[in-house]
């Protein structure tokens, strides 16, 4: 059987060389158990030394190699050269400034996954004596979907709403802010949400559900954001009718009082 050659055509960008990206094309002979991340391997070991990506794992758990492959964000390690034609285009992930080749600039991410406070914030410190916190497996179950994020990023990069307003908190940071708002440890909810609800956190989501198509790990962003959306409503109206229900318990009282 004849071995396989493949036209990787990579954007490439070298603040140094270029004003704007260019394409770069490499044929590569590749094996069929191959993935796209093993091509660029190749090339970066046998071709052309200067060709700058992310990757660590090769095992769909880092999240490092997130680029766009013909269009599509996706895990550069789980995209199998064989379910590809002969001529595969790579891209870095777009929303985001390129900083060389494949390589983005991850500032404004890391930035907005802070600001969502995305730890656990106990009400008051562990009474068990062994110092952890019981949980039952029904409460494990709320949010342990949203709690594979490896952020690859690429909800960000098929996000129109990130596209087209910076402020943007984005599904990732949304969706781990979901994940501890659920956890049964977790009383920080009032905290982050200055900035969950506000206008640049879940009402600025459009509920494209682009995000959810794309997250190699199955975490649905955009279920967690809307979730946050009905839990902050709710919140809502539930403050509006508590604030007239003590409005008429102070009219009450004083009716009560001057009666006496």
């Amino acid at each position: 059987m004849s071995e396989r050659q493949i036209t990787l055509e990579v954007l490439r960008y070298r603040p140094e060389l270029d004003d704007e990206p260019v394409i770069q094309s490499y044929i590569v002979p590749v094996q069929e158990e191959w993935v796209v991340l093993d091509v660029l391997n190749y090339i970066k070991d046998n071709i052309d030394r200067t060709l700058s990506y992310r990757w660590s794992c090769h095992m769909s758990v880092c999240g490092s190699c997130g680029m766009v492959i013909n269009n599509t964000p996706m895990l550069s390690c789980k995209a199998f050269v064989r379910d590809f034609p002969d001529t595969i285009r790579v891209e870095p992930l777009h929303n985001f400034p390129i900083e060389r080749d494949l390589v983005v600039v991850l500032d404004d991410f890391m930035k907005k996954m802070t600001v969502v406070k995305p730890y656990l914030i106990p009400k008051e410190p562990v009474a068990e004596v062994d110092g952890t916190y019981k949980q039952t497996s029904g409460q494990l179950k709320r949010f342990k979907p949203y709690a594979m994020c490896i952020n690859c990023l690429a909800c960000y990069s098929v996000c129109p709403q990130y596209a087209l307003n910076e402020g943007f908190v984005g599904p990732a940071a949304l969706a781990l802010a979901h994940r501890y708002n659920v956890d049964s440890r977790d009383q920080g909810r009032s905290v982050r949400e200055d900035v969950v609800a506000s206008n640049e956190g879940i009402w600025e989501c459009t509920f494209v559900g682009a995000c959810s198509e794309v997250c190699p790990k199955h975490v649905d962003p955009a279920a967690a954001i809307q979730q946050t959306k009905i839990a902050s409503t709710m919140d809502y109206f539930m403050d509006k009718l508590l604030l007239g229900k003590k409005k008429s318990g102070g009219v009450v009282k004083q009716v009560e009082g001057g009666g006496a």
